[in-house]
């Protein structure tokens, strides 16, 4: 699959997501990017704004295997990677997955249960693969996550650790539809269309499991000269001596920005990264990476404007 072609399947994925998340055309193309990089993303935003729907459009119009694990405070590690299973006939332990094993995994409310089964999904996000009882189990080949939060609950929710947060590529913040998108919620409504049945808006599954890992080999192809890697460096090593800033980017997010920035350059029917796909991947993949002190959080101050910042003082190459 050339960069052509994969531009245009990504572009037609976004425009049958579109027919679903109506007014959030940004959430989508940093879905898009995910998907086609091959990570993982976080999705956080208040109750109602689609973060699960836009989870469900988008492998319904991935044509991939998809599942959901609600988290709660009673769900045990064994409840989402599985459990051997003593059979009396044969004698032998058998192994049933847990619905981890799929393409697309929606982690819905994620910060609801506690690190020790939060932590289950560790491995599989970052090797593809679960192990059971010191047998390793592989993750299908595309195996995506997208996890949702909700950012103003705190009675009954649990923080993130550190490495589970660092393994998401992307940290999508879900804002309101500003007044025409919401306006055109409604209009959808009003037409007949059912979210609970996402047939009935006439969606068209347009790729399935090979393609889709044909996408990514073709983001992975696309190229990246050395001043653009030293650009997207730069940032990252900038995160470190951010004043307000706890604690810095890792290197895996120098190797995830490179990589997200490769599936920005598909989207626009680049086989090369500009400093621009950079710059408008930095965000989502460096916010949820660079915890502030208390004080500058008390006083108001966000990750984004501090990476905005960053990126305004970077010298970008020419």
């Amino acid at each position: 699959m050339d960069v052509n072609e994969a531009s245009d399947i990504a572009d037609r994925l976004l425009a049958e997501m579109q027919k679903v998340i109506v007014g959030q055309d940004r959430i989508l193309t940093e879905m898009v990017v995910t998907l086609l990089a091959g990570g993982h993303a976080l999705l956080e935003g208040v109750p109602g704004t689609a973060k699960t729907l836009s989870a469900r459009a988008m492998s319904y119009v991935a044509g991939v295997h998809f599942r959901r694990i609600q988290f709660t405070p009673d769900l045990m590690p064994s409840d989402i990677v599985g459990v051997n299973v003593y059979n009396t006939a044969t004698g032998e332990f058998r192994f049933r997955e847990g619905p981890i094993f799929a393409d697309i995994v929606l982690a819905d409310e994620i910060n609801r249960a506690p690190a020790k089964t939060q932590s289950a999904l560790l491995e599989a996000m970052e090797e593809r693969q679960a192990t059971v009882d010191g047998v390793p189990h592989a993750m299908a080949p595309i195996f995506t996550v997208f996890a949702t939060q909700n950012p103003i609950e705190f009675e009954g929710t649990y923080p993130l650790p550190e490495a589970e947060v660092d393994r998401f590529m992307l940290k999508i913040v879900i804002e309101y539809p500003d007044e025409a998108g919401e306006a055109a919620i409604l209009d959808h409504v009003e037409a007949g269309f059912d979210p609970t049945d996402l047939a009935s808006a006439r969606l068209e599954p347009l790729l399935d499991a090979d393609r889709v890992r044909a996408l990514r080999q073709t983001v992975r192809s696309v190229h990246v000269e050395e001043s653009v890697r030293r650009y997207a460096t730069r940032i990252v090593r900038g995160t470190r001596s951010l004043p307000p800033v706890s604690l810095g980017a890792s290197p895996r997010a120098a190797v995830m920005l490179l990589l997200a920035a490769k599936a920005q350059a598909v989207l626009a029917g680049r086989a090369f990264v500009t400093p621009d796909d950079v710059k408008a991947t930095a965000l989502p993949v460096l916010r949820h990476r660079i915890p502030l002190l208390s004080e500058p959080e008390v006083e108001g101050r966000t990750p984004d404007e501090c990476l905005t910042n960053l990126l305004n003082a970077t010298d970008v190459p020419r």
